[in-house]
């Protein structure tokens, strides 16, 4: 039990960085949906949806190759060099191509007018790319409250800048003081987003070179760089086809609408915005990964080790509900994050919150191929995974707009945690408490029922809030009082 909470409290320090951070983004959400058209909005979500398959490029996934050869202290230094050297290499290579062809890559993303937003974002992937090393090792070497504090200076940094040249600059020149000229350019708009975020990732690469610096007390070892590359290879693989599992329909939606292409960025800017809020229950998500990774590696070879592995997703599977159940039940306070301009596609969160849901299952039930060196499998159930996601889309979105993208990512990600614990389940068996972990989401969902009947009885609001807030209050009152005596473990007491 010791082992878990100490998981516990690794994923409380990264959610420090991940939640709060993250929120501190978030909240740049109702300044883009409110300062921006939702064409604007459109290029912004387009824009990031395809840096990420760029982003694995730059990657490569070797800060997972970096946890696979550098777990145990002896190799560490030696994984840590020759990861980051190889990363530096193909960063600048991939930067200068980027840089060389912006011009033919804002051709084929249709907008020609504008190749320096690809110039951008050859920079923020370079810097975040280059950062990713020093970040894993913090985590390997659980320190992770430098980690906290460099996400949250760069999340912070990022932040600060989009509203001085959104919100703060417009402001003063409208009010006369036109010296901001000499900072601010009146209508580059969204251009200002995309530099906010190449500074912000270049002043947090410049905070972590003590951790670069130490690259370079060891050497380029090619042969321990031949089997970090067999071992990651796949994993790009699994990687790419999870950014087309989860970007894929906003890079592509403005090809497969019928509208102008001011009118589908339109609806990429208002799918995009809603995805947003159904990505809150991410951040929990996202904190959890980063204490989990290196901890399930630390912990491969302990005797209780599957043991661990399935009391901890069962933990995340009741925290992530909890999170889905709250926003679901108080949506109608949880939308103001976006402008109301964007509240037409409301109907797909409840969607989109239950396919993250089980995109946390997926990374739990992950764990076992990475272990066991097994990435190919994991490679071929993301590229079934890419396979759902793609033929939904192209057959559907025509017709049924981003309803169908919405379909698509739940239908993707319950196959790909299906099918991750279904080949798993003999190699590597892990006691899942499934019966349970059903329990909860049917719990969850017949909450939430019951608030769309409360709903349709036309209840005044405020007696809806107070209706909402009971149902809410319940879902921790069943956790409590079936998993009392773990529960009391966790928190340092006997059952």
């Amino acid at each position: 039990m010791s082992l878990l909470k100490k998981l516990a409290g690794e994923t409380a320090w990264y959610g420090l960085s991940s939640i709060l951070g993250r929120f501190l983004n978030v909240m740049l959400v109702p300044l883009y949906t409110n300062t921006l058209s939702k064409a604007q909005y459109g290029v912004v979500t387009d824009f990031y949806a395809n840096s990420a398959f760029l982003m694995v490029l730059y990657s490569y996934r070797m800060e997972s190759a970096f946890f696979r050869y550098g777990a145990d202290e002896a190799g560490r230094q030696k994984a840590y060099s020759t990861s980051v050297f190889s990363v530096l290499c193909t960063s600048l290579l991939l930067l200068l191509g980027v840089w060389v062809f912006a011009q033919p890559i804002a051709d084929m993303l249709q907008y020609p007018e504008h190749p320096e937003y690809v110039r951008y974002f050859g920079l923020i992937l370079a810097f975040d790319c280059l950062a990713e090393l020093p970040f894993a090792r913090l985590r390997l070497e659980q320190r992770p409250i430098r980690f906290a504090s460099i996400k949250m200076f760069w999340i912070g940094l990022n932040v600060s800048l989009n509203l001085f040249w959104l919100l703060a600059c417009p402001w003063a020149y409208a009010h006369g003081m036109h010296w901001v000229t000499a900072v601010w350019v009146p209508g580059l708009g969204v251009g200002y987003i995309f530099i906010s975020n190449a500074i912000a990732s270049l002043a947090a690469m410049i905070w972590l070179l003590p951790e670069l610096r130490k690259a370079f007390q060891s050497t380029f070892d090619l042969g321990l760089w031949k089997k970090m590359m067999v071992y990651a290879l796949p994993l790009v693989l699994v990687s790419m086809a999870g950014v087309v599992n989860e970007m894929l329909d906003r890079a592509i939606l403005k090809y497969l609408l019928p509208g102008t292409r001011d009118q589908n960025l339109a609806q990429v800017g208002e799918y995009g915005a809603n995805y947003k809020l159904a990505m809150l229950i991410s951040l929990f998500t996202q904190a959890y990964r980063y204490a989990a990774e290196p901890f399930f590696f630390r912990t491969a070879k302990n005797q209780d080790a599957h043991v661990l592995q399935a009391k901890a997703t069962k933990w995340f599977t009741i925290t992530t509900l909890c999170g889905m159940l709250g926003i679901l039940l108080f949506i109608d306070l949880v939308k103001y994050f976006i402008g109301a301009q964007f509240w037409g596609g409301l109907g797909i969160v409840p969607i989109l919150l239950l396919a993250n849901v089980l995109l946390g299952l997926y990374y739990n039930f992950s764990v076992w191929y990475r272990l066991m060196d097994k990435t190919a499998i994991g490679a071929w159930i993301s590229v079934g995974g890419a396979l759902v996601t793609i033929v939904l889309n192209l057959v559907f979105v025509p017709q049924y707009s981003y309803w169908a993208s919405a379909w698509a990512t739940l239908a993707c990600y319950a196959f790909m945690s299906w099918a991750t614990w279904f080949s798993g389940r003999k190699v590597y068996p892990v006691p899942y408490p499934l019966g349970r972990m059903g329990l909860y989401a049917g719990v969850t969902l017949g909450l939430y029922a019951l608030s769309i009947g409360a709903r349709a009885l036309g209840l005044h609001p405020i007696l809806m809030w107070g209706v909402n807030i009971a149902l809410f209050a319940v879902y921790p009152l069943v956790v409590y009082r079936l998993e009392r005596k773990e529960l009391g473990g966790l928190l340092g007491r006997q059952g």
